[in-house]
């Protein structure tokens, strides 16, 4: 019962730390600084790419 509110609350997280990755990504800022050097804010892939990770966990804990 345990792992399983740990998977859960793992998956939220996960989301809610995806969405705030993209959303940077997505920014007015974030477009600008792109175009003009090609480089993405760290914030955004630690964002999505953590997001995913803590998604892939909390599944495994639901198992």
């Amino acid at each position: 019962m345990n792992n399983k509110i740990i998977g859960i609350v793992l998956i939220i997280a996960g989301v809610v730390s995806a969405m705030w990755g993209y959303n940077i990504y997505d920014s007015a800022s974030s477009q600008v600084t792109r175009a003009l050097s090609g480089d993405t804010p760290i914030e955004a892939w630690v964002g999505m790419a953590g997001g995913i990770i803590a998604i892939l966990i909390g599944i495994t804990r639901l198992k």
